[in-house]
């Protein structure tokens, strides 16, 4: 996770710290990717808090982190984990120029969810992210948490939003709740009813489908080059 440990929003599923947030390191990119030389990964998955503080929501450092880890890492591939921008295309593009082999941002839950579930960014500027992400020639990918209280029907209006916008793999988890100051768990999805919305995933066109209790949407990262 890159930009600090301290989100500028507060979503009430996440553990996250939040707050006002360091100045940005400058020397991140270099000691991130020194770290991954001497760890000789092959595929690295990199996330990040929410940076609504800069001016640029972070999308800078996002760059320079992703050319300083190919740099000194040559043959390793990416999974890139993006905050949603706010829905501001010319920072998206700032990542789609770069081209990571994968750019996954997670829409969390279902649409009518959201607004309790996310403290600020939106259903349709989720959609709107994965979309342009998709239509720049890059592979993406999404995840939702089951257990919020959301229905099969929701979901699976959720799994056909994401197609549209072009998405080619789905992760599946359930939901657990961090503290009691978060959302409480609604329901504990059957290992069965995972496996069920798996098959419907891929029957719908997903090319990848993860989908079980224990799932996040690092989960395999590597099989979903």
């Amino acid at each position: 996770m890159i930009l600090g440990d301290i989100c500028t929003r507060s979503c009430r599923f996440c553990n996250t710290k939040t707050g006002r947030p360091l100045p940005v390191d400058p020397l991140e990119p270099e000691n991130l990717a020194e770290s991954v030389r001497q760890m000789a990964v092959k595929h690295i998955v990199l996330t990040s808090v929410d940076r609504d503080d800069l001016s640029d929501l972070g999308a800078g450092h996002w760059v320079q982190v992703i050319r300083t880890v190919r740099r000194v890492n040559p043959a390793i591939t990416l999974e890139v984990l993006i905050p949603d921008f706010q829905g501001k295309p010319e920072l998206v593009q700032r990542i789609i120029d770069e081209m990571p082999e994968v750019v996954s941002h997670n829409v969390e839950t279902v649409r009518r969810l959201t607004l309790e579930v996310r403290s600020a960014a939106s259903y349709n500027c989720s959609l709107q992210v994965l979309s342009q992400l998709s239509a720049g020639g890059i592979r993406t990918k999404s995840g939702l948490m089951l257990g919020l209280g959301e229905t099969e029907e929701e979901l699976l209006e959720t799994m056909s939003d994401l197609l549209k916008a072009g998405c080619k793999v789905l992760t599946l988890g359930q939901y657990l709740q961090p503290t009691r100051r978060h959302l409480p768990v609604k329901a504990y999805i059957h290992p069965d009813v995972f496996f069920r919305y798996k098959t419907i995933g891929l029957e719908k066109g997903f090319e990848v489908v993860e989908s079980g209790p224990l799932v996040r949407s690092s989960y395999r990262a590597e099989k979903h080059l």
